[in-house]
């Protein structure tokens, strides 16, 4: 049985901004880019949050919902550097360390010595030392696997810690909404609720067939986790292979010039995860994904064209016509070649 745990800033780069001036606690403020020029907020403080305004917001829309929010420019080095200090924090418990972002990963501290083996008391000795050596909170969720301390890190959130032991998993799944399991987004939801699907429980009425022929590959994930199911272990090195952003829209886009018109919004997002990249990785080919209404969906990506606006618009154009239909969803990202491997194959010209 794993011990895993799950940490999570507490809106980390707006908590970063407020920690470094304080004249912004206590009042909306997000981070972003300029809404005259089709900016997107990165995060906001809890302030914001209670008018409507959330990550991957455009800030456009962000200030026509709380017309007071301030929004200052991202500071992605000093969110570095805190993050890096996190990452010593962790490492005082556990070298199995899996970050998924600057500000959350997972821990498995199943053979770890400190406090007796207690994943409970680490988990508050954690959060202790990064509230006094950072002046920032983090959530933490405890649980034999990844998805439930994933779910547990967000159940008290903000600075809020969460514990499922083995023997309250099959209780605490049960009841759970199926709109907190990991891939299931606003659209499935819903079609789960048709169905007559609200909860876990619900979940667990149907077979597993049925689900697969209900869902395809997805539904077998739908199986296993309304059981807490999740053998998935903390993957200590996990290299990426791409970066991506993708957005799904509140209505379906009808057309190529739609879609394109939300192409500038998606590229900012992906420039900003790019500058989190470190030097062990070389950006490749350009690539776009497109969902459409009826849910089939389509990747191309193209080598030997640079990364501009102009080659993404060409690749959307190219995806779009191998469905001519409704878009839910415009993903765009790139692949990446990890250096670290050893040798790179140049190109020829």
């Amino acid at each position: 049985m794993r011990k895993i745990i799950h940490i999570d800033c507490d809106c980390f780069f707006a908590a970063i901004e407020m920690r470094d001036d304080p004249r912004l606690a206590g009042r909306p403020m997000a981070v972003g880019g300029a809404p005259d020029r089709r900016g997107v907020i990165a995060t906001c403080n809890y302030e914001a949050r209670a008018f409507g305004v959330r990550s991957a917001l455009s800030s456009r829309q962000a200030l026509a919902l709380c017309p007071q929010l301030l929004i200052v420019r991202p500071r992605f080095e000093a969110y570095r550097e805190a993050s890096l200090q996190i990452r010593s924090i962790l490492q005082d418990y556990t070298e199995l360390i899996e970050p998924l972002s600057l500000d959350e990963a997972y821990l498995d501290v199943s053979d770890s010595a400190h406090f007796a083996g207690s994943a409970t008391r680490i988990a508050q000795d954690i959060r202790r030392r990064v509230r006094e050596q950072l002046e920032i909170t983090v959530s933490a969720g405890v649980a034999p696997n990844k998805f439930l301390a994933k779910v547990a890190s967000d159940w008290h959130k903000p600075d809020g810690l969460c514990v499922i032991t083995p023997a309250e998993v099959d209780e605490f799944v049960a009841v759970l909404p199926v709109a907190r399991l990991h891939g299931v987004g606003k659209v499935t939801a819903e079609r789960l609720a048709r169905l007559g699907i609200q909860r876990c429980g619900d979940l667990r009425e149907w077979q597993r067939l049925a689900l697969v022929r209900e869902f395809g590959s997805f539904g077998e994930r739908l199986w296993q986790l309304a059981r807490g199911i999740d053998e998935r272990p903390v993957q200590v090195d996990r290299r990426r292979q791409s970066v991506s952003v993708e957005h799904t829209f509140d209505r379906d886009l009808p057309d190529l010039a739609a879609c394109t018109a939300e192409l500038p919004a998606l590229l900012e997002q992906l420039e900003r995860r790019l500058t989190r990249l470190d030097s062990g990785y070389r950006v490749g080919k350009p690539l776009v994904k497109l969902k459409f209404h009826d849910f089939t969906q389509t990747t191309l990506e193209q080598a030997g064209v640079s990364r501009d606006a102009d080659s993404y618009r060409r690749l959307l154009a190219a995806a779009f016509t191998r469905g001519g239909k409704p878009v839910r969803l415009i993903g765009v990202g790139v692949r990446l070649l990890d250096l670290r491997e050893g040798g790179e194959q140049l190109e020829l010209f």
